[in-house]
């Protein structure tokens, strides 16, 4: 039987290993193409996958099992749950694959792209441009309800070379890290409660002035320029977000 393959990970000293094979292999999961086998390779084919111990392969998945993604069966192995949540809780520590695994999952669709003025709060993190370009997108989950729509805006240099089909797959992070190849410095994340407002309450089909929770992401390169600010509107029903903060 054919296994899933999860995508490559760059490990950081700096972070629990379990913990960022757990984010990786999650985000590989929820934003794996429909046709992706559902069994998971074998504990010591992740390990070696990963580059790290069984032990540590083990902490992760058990992570992924506590939160409904994947089901372990002995003697049969390890399988994907095809009908899991898409927006559960997303565990931030500072980990890019966190983020990717945050931005991950059901079907996302480009409603629009293009250069637009910077608008109020964006233009500060872009001296020197009058422009950017906008890309938005709509994901929904796999029975087709809206879960969340995104407001990418992005330098004009890096845009130019982004393919829309890679962003029908994958976050915005992602395509930048692993496709044009940014070197992601740091990303600065701010979570808000809104109420919907009439565009958002449209996209994401709830009432004006629904409870939404508001994501302003602002990455940054290995030169400490902003290359790219997102601001994702999330249903207030389907998402919720922990931070962990770990004493040395």
């Amino acid at each position: 039987m054919t296994s899933f393959a999860p995508d490559s990970l760059v490990l950081n000293s700096k972070l629990p290993l379990w913990y960022q094979v757990s984010q990786s292999l999650r985000a590989s999961i929820l934003g794996r193409p429909a046709q992706a086998p559902l069994r998971l390779p074998t504990e010591d084919g992740l390990a070696e996958h990963y580059g790290v111990s069984v032990l540590t392969m083990r902490q992760a998945l058990k992570e992924l099992e506590d939160e409904g993604l994947i089901s372990r069966h002995r003697r049969r192995g390890t399988f994907i749950e095809p009908t899991a949540l898409r927006g559960a809780p997303v565990k931030l520590l500072g980990s890019v694959d966190a983020i990717v695994a945050q931005q991950s999952g059901g079907r996302t669709a480009v409603l629009q792209h293009g250069p637009e003025p910077l608008p109020p709060g964006v233009a500060e993190y872009f001296p020197g441009l009058s422009e950017a370009v906008a890309f938005r997108r709509l994901r929904c989950d796999d029975s087709g309800e809206p879960t969340n729509w995104a407001e990418n805006y992005l330098r004009p240099e890096l845009a130019d070379r982004i393919d829309l089909a890679d962003l029908e797959r994958w976050p915005m992070t992602k395509v930048l890290r692993d496709v044009l190849g940014v070197r992601i410095s740091r990303i600065t994340d701010t979570v808000e409660a809104r109420l919907a407002q009439p565009d958002t309450a449209r996209l994401l089909r709830v009432p004006l002035l629904s409870p939404i929770l508001h994501y302003t992401g602002v990455t940054y390169d290995d030169t400490g320029r902003v290359v790219d600010v997102v601001r994702i509107h999330y249903r207030g029903d389907r998402f919720s977000f922990t931070v962990t903060m770990e004493a040395p």
